[in-house]
């Protein structure tokens, strides 16, 4: 029995001695109802209580049918029959609503308060079952048969009883406050019924449970349920127990962080540190909250910010850790921009922002598409190759603006350290994040686009090498762990959309190369430059010197003169300045007040620019034997190439000058050999080669070249040196030789015709190898020079090579293979 339920019982004994009416002192008239049989007893039904054999307990009764059976039964002395009702909601219970196994009581006392309420004393005795319930009678009455509980000791019975005294003791000393005449009972009692009634009895169980332990006659059977539920009741104290001892540990060492925070703000407060650094503090936290880092990065935040609270401001630390914190809480960790992919809008996107490079505008929309049938697929990292000034940043913000998304844009160039990608250690002073980190910070979203420039520009050094730290950043297996440095935790770049660009494509580094795919966007055709001028080039330049359209006009010849006689390169670059310097010219003469408005022509560039800056040097360079015009690729894109060669009494050697590679070198080398084997085709003595020293010169000395492209143009200066052959003004030449006399591919050939076409060149020989690469070539240039295919040298010469002055009254002194040659 517990506690609350021996008060309760006590509390009753004290009101019995203070009741000044019972049922027999009330006076109640003679019963006009049939005696009880011999086997029946009268019902006390119960909500939630149930009397074990043996046991005292106090019952409350309040219902007219319960109070009236109580009074009967005690005014007769007789027992009740106490019995749990199977549905407690009932007021007046039925038979349907009433158990059929119930307990025989004594009524000890009957108590009748001040107040009405009537409160009996009754002691368990033996359980019984409901055989039948009468009727005619103003209380619940039944025919019952008791049930009385035969033990056999065994020694399977004993160990049980044994078994269930050790667990209720342990239940016993897991109780917080368990009174010392609970244990004192538990050990005075022998009977195994009724120790296993007593243990139910003081059970915290439901009552249906309860119920089914007094249903249950076999004594073995019975332990074994009480068993079951004590053991069960035993955990749960024993869990209640753990769960309140560390709830106070948790109290105690609140209460301790507690005190020592209040003495911490104290001496704060001493120091001129306290408020301020608290609100710094709680700000911090707040941020932190509020930024949706990943597990990891939250974590380490709040680490650190431990770490803070307890160092003081003026540490040198402080700082290095308030900035960490900064860089973690302003890091875009769960913002992404909200990515609307329209290809039609797109489209125009493009058209709107450049003009031309229609294969390069055709990918770029195939990206798209692919990019908005699967958002979460692996798109590949786009690379644009070209010379300066044709457009591949802006390419890149036009992709941005088409998709929605904020643009970043990092400058590989000169990066030389592995720490400007990966950041620095935060053990360095003055560490930083790298440039991966810094950008995202600063375009506030998780899924931007980077365009990564200048990637063929980037060095290795002894401090690592950076291209090793981008293979992680642009590896889509890998960039959704990416780990900088500084942050020590990982950054997911898996949304990120990289751009690369490069001039040259062979100086990224191969793994990176592997990585990417490259779209090359080759220089202009004079007509795009003429186009891009007036739609987008003067227009800047307008705003920029702060002119409308109507103060400044420039007409089309005028332009066409600038990009012809001012600047001859594969972008608008330097077209652009030179518009900008015209811009500037008129912003100043209406600034003075000379001017309202000017029209600018061809006439007034000489005044404005000065003097033309390039000429048409080809027929002035190629009027003499001994020069050709070859064909280059550089990294500001195509150009052509004179090579000149001369020779001097010596004897034989070969001197090459203007700054040569050693593949150019070569390529001189193999050409003399091949003109030495061909000598007496073409008519030339063997001699003259071993009486003569041959001084082959590429002019622009101080910038180096190297490649093999130029081979036939070397062996055509060659040829037309020896032979008295000039080469023709208007044709260009580019190709590898082999000594066998075979001409081999090159590459670079849009950007070359391109320069050819700039360059004023009517007829470009091309390798025959290289027509697969005709398509690839703008449509304008295709139009504007005419192409001759070489398989091998002897085509070159036919072509190349203006014919031979032969004498009109001596034909027949010609050699067949000098006939042949003047034939073409």
């Amino acid at each position: 029995m517990n506690e609350q339920d021996q008060n309760l019982t006590t509390e009753s004994l004290q009101k019995s001695e203070e009741t000044t009416e019972s049922p027999t002192a009330a006076g109640r008239a003679e019963s006009a109802y049939p005696e009880l049989p011999n086997d029946a007893v009268i019902l006390l039904p119960t909500r939630n209580a149930v009397l074990f054999p043996g046991v005292v307990a106090p019952l409350m009764v309040g219902r007219p049918q319960t109070v009236a059976g109580a009074q009967a039964a005690a005014q007769a002395g007789k027992p009740v029959g106490v019995l749990l009702q199977s549905d407690p909601s009932a007021d007046a219970p039925g038979p349907d609503q009433l158990n059929r196994v119930g307990t025989m009581a004594e009524i000890m006392r009957y108590v009748t308060s001040p107040d009405g309420a009537h409160h009996l004393v009754v002691r368990g005795m033996n359980r019984f079952k409901v055989l039948e319930i009468l009727d005619g009678y103003p209380f619940l009455a039944a025919r019952i048969e008791e049930v009385g509980g035969s033990e056999v000791f065994s020694t399977e019975l004993a160990a049980r009883v044994h078994q269930l005294r050790e667990r209720a003791r342990e239940a016993l000393s897991l109780l917080p406050n368990a009174p010392d005449e609970l244990a004192g009972a538990l050990e005075q009692i022998e009977s195994p019924s009724m120790l296993a009634d007593f243990i139910a009895n003081v059970m915290d169980i439901s009552p249906p449970e309860k119920q089914g332990i007094l249903e249950t006659f076999d004594v073995s059977d019975r332990i074994d349920k009480v068993l079951r539920e004590l053991v069960q009741q035993i955990e749960v104290l024993r869990l209640s127990k753990q769960i309140g001892e560390q709830t106070q540990e948790s109290l105690s060492g609140r209460q301790r962080e507690h005190i020592l925070r209040e003495q911490l703000r104290q001496i704060q407060k001493e120091l001129g540190e306290g408020e301020d650094g608290e609100a710094e503090i709680a700000e911090l936290r707040e941020a932190i909250d509020k930024a949706e880092m990943s597990e990891e990065a939250e974590t380490q935040a709040k680490k650190e910010l431990r770490r803070l609270e307890r160092m003081p401001e003026a540490s040198a630390e402080h700082g290095m850790i308030r900035t960490y914190l900064d860089w973690l809480i302003e890091l875009p960790w769960s913002k992404l921009s909200e990515e609307t992919i329209d290809i039609a809008e797109a489209r125009r996107i493009l058209d709107e922002d450049h003009y031309g490079l229609p294969k390069v505008k055709q990918r770029i929309l195939e990206y798209l598409a692919v990019r908005k049938l699967n958002p979460d697929g692996n798109s590949p990292i786009l690379c644009f190759v070209g010379p300066p000034g044709v457009g591949k940043t802006s390419l890149g913000q036009s992709i941005a603006r088409a998709m929605g998304r904020q643009f970043g844009r990092i400058s590989l160039g000169g990066v030389h350290d592995e720490a400007e990608i990966r950041g620095h250690r935060r053990t360095y002073v003055g560490a930083l994040p790298g440039n991966i980190v810094q950008a995202l910070r600063k375009a506030e979203t998780r899924n931007p686009v980077f365009m990564l420039d200048e990637m063929d520009k980037l060095s290795a050094s002894f401090h690592g090498d950076p291209s090793a730290a981008l293979l992680e950043v642009l590896d889509p297996a890998q960039n959704s762990t990416f780990r900088d440095n500084y942050l020590g935790v990982p950054f997911d770049l898996s949304k990120v959309m990289f751009i690369g660009t490069a001039n040259v494509l062979d100086q990224i580094p191969a793994p990176l190369r592997d990585r990417m795919e490259v779209i090359e966007i080759p220089g202009y055709t004079e007509d795009e430059k003429v186009e891009i001028a007036k739609r987008y080039l003067v227009r800047r330049q307008l705003e920029a010197s702060g002119l409308t359209p109507e103060q400044c006009e420039i007409t089309e010849e005028a332009l066409r003169t600038i990009i012809d006689g001012y600047t001859r390169e594969a972008g608008v670059r330097n077209l652009e300045r030179e518009i900008g310097a015209v811009c500037r010219h008129v912003a100043m003469q209406i600034a003075e007040g000379g001017q309202s408005n000017m029209r600018i022509d061809v006439d007034d560039l000489h005044g404005i620019l000065g003097a033309r800056k390039v000429d048409n040097e080809v027929a002035m360079r190629t009027s003499v034997p001994g020069v050709a015009t070859g064909l280059a690729w550089t990294p500001t894109g195509g150009d052509i190439l004179f090579i000149e060669c001369t020779k001097v009494p010596g004897k034989g050697r070969l001197i090459l000058t203007g700054q040569l590679g050693e593949v150019m070198k070569e390529s001189a080398q193999a050409a003399l050999s091949l003109l030495k084997v061909r000598a007496g085709h073409l008519g030339i003595e063997q001699s003259v080669f071993d009486t003569s020293d041959i001084h082959l010169h590429v002019p622009a000395g101080a910038i180096p070249k190297d490649g093999p492209s130029a081979g036939v143009a070397m062996f055509i200066a060659l040829t037309s040196l020896f032979t008295g052959r000039t080469v023709r003004s208007d044709i260009a030449m580019t190709g590898e030789i082999s000594l066998r006399g075979l001409v081999l591919p090159i590459g670079g050939v849009k950007n070359k015709v391109l320069a050819a076409v700039r360059a004023g060149i009517k007829t470009v020989m091309l390798p025959e190898r290289n027509r697969r690469d005709f398509e690839d070539i703008p449509e304008a240039a295709r139009e504007a020079v005419k192409f001759v295919w070489m398989s091998t040298v002897d085509d070159a010469l036919a072509a190349a090579l203006s014919p031979p002055e032969v004498p009109a009254d001596s034909p027949n002194d010609l050699s067949d293979d000098q006939r042949r040659l003047a034939s073409g």
